[in-house]
């Protein structure tokens, strides 16, 4: 990534984690990154703008109405100058009033002027995250375009697990580059970028499939739903019209999107090639079973009756990927998953030539925090032998956009869009 002689404007706000804001800069400067730091009063309570100076080579900005260092008011020419702004962390504070356009401070002013691409990091308590006003702003400013990172999962300060914990400084950092070095730029209304996906009509599968024994048994996998869902979530936030097809999950249907149950297999298959016809991009997420009970037993298997052992005979699957991809238009576009254990680009690489996918997004389930029933990922989007792109651990959530940003690359490329 050509990433040297860009210029970031850090904005540090008063949470605990305020000292990791420390590690994203020098991450940033080691790539040959220029880098100033705006600080709030609060977060100079936890780290002093003397440390940042030190590293970053500038003048560290707190107050308002400070003497600039310049010929414009900084937050006027600190904005003018940034290729990026990255707010890391960012208090439940500094979003819900960034989505109100609130201006009472040099950062929030800053954020209120800025016309370049904007990178949020979350940091906070868990009730804090999960309220539904900071949910709904958050909601909000990724309407507008800007970007977010994390936040993860993990021990908070008092002492409690949960989501609100400040993503892992190097993965700020990677997205933060990863941003410059696309050339991004932040588009100020949803009708202007961020619905990108107005005109289309995605078709999401999600979940495990239940696969029945009897009436009170089944064989299922570990597959939570997470990752079908931020997807969905993410689509119809960009304007799509999103349908899902969920197997059983504990998981509310994201905001705006037609949600289809099933339990089986079987079930799945016939939801999607019935609604086939009228989509524009099939995105399979769900975690299939691969087999199901030849004969389910209408009355529950007795232990007494079946002795020290239950031979189960198993017949496979329908191939719900590998169907879609028989049948599809030109004008359609095909997502594929490969969850595996083991040479995951090879796997993928075979699962898009087998079922005549566009993309396939691939995932080794072994390693930490890319796994079943977690709120991070860690793929690869493998759009051929030649063009695979290896993305860093990320919220799920942020997993799901640049796979929609695939998608549209895609159907861009093909004169679909």
């Amino acid at each position: 990534m050509q990433v040297k002689g860009k210029n970031v404007v850090l904005g540090v706000s008063g949470g605990i984690s305020a000292y990791k804001a420390v590690e994203v800069l020098r991450r940033l400067t080691e790539k040959g990154v220029n880098v100033r730091v705006v600080m709030t009063k609060a977060a100079t309570e936890f780290v002093t703008p003397l440390t940042f100076r030190e590293l970053s080579y500038h003048h560290v900005a707190v107050e308002m109405f400070e003497e600039p260092k310049g010929p414009m008011m900084q937050h006027l020419g600190w904005m003018e100058w940034a290729d990026l702004f990255v707010i890391a962390p960012a208090t439940a504070n500094v979003i819900n009033k960034m989505a109100c356009g609130i201006a009472d401070n040099l950062l929030m002013t800053m954020a209120l002027s800025c016309t370049c691409p904007i990178l949020i990091a979350p940091a906070m308590d868990s009730d804090m995250y999960t309220n539904p006003i900071t949910q709904a702003n958050i909601a909000k400013l990724k309407q507008l375009g800007v970007h977010f990172v994390g936040p993860a999962t993990g021990p908070l300060a008092r002492r409690n697990v949960g989501p609100g914990r400040l993503a892992d400084p190097k993965e700020i950092a990677e997205r933060a580059l990863e941003l410059l070095a696309s050339g991004a730029t932040w588009r100020r209304s949803a009708l202007e970028g961020r619905a990108d996906l107005k005109h289309l009509h995605i078709l999401v599968t999600a979940g495990p499939t239940h696969e029945a024994i009897d009436p009170v048994r089944y064989i299922v996998n570990r597959s939570s739903g997470k990752m079908g869902y931020a997807i969905a979530e993410a689509a119809a936030e960009r304007g799509a019209r999103v349908t899902l097809v969920s197997g059983p999950t504990a998981l509310p249907a994201p905001r705006g999107v037609e949600r289809v149950d099933v339990e089986s297999a079987v079930q799945m298959r016939d939801a999607v090639m019935a609604r086939l016809p009228g989509v524009d991009v099939v995105i399979k997420a769900a975690a299939v079973a691969d087999y199901r009970v030849r004969e389910i037993s209408a009355e529950k298997i007795k232990k007494e009756a079946s002795g020290d052992e239950l031979t189960l005979q198993l017949v496979r699957n329908p191939d719900i990927a590998a169907e879609v991809g028989k049948v599809k238009r030109p004008d359609q576009t095909l997502v594929v998953f490969a969850a595996e254990t083991s040479d995951l680009v090879e796997q993928a690489l075979r699962k898009l030539r087998e079922k005549k996918a566009d993309l396939a997004v691939a995932n080794d389930v072994t390693e930490e925090g890319a796994g079943f029933g977690v709120d991070t990922n860690k793929v690869h989007l493998v759009f051929g032998p030649d063009r695979i792109e290896q993305l860093p651990l990320m919220s799920k959530r942020d997993v799901a956009d640049r796979i929609l940003d695939g998608v549209v690359r895609l159907r861009k490329e093909a004169g679909l869009m």
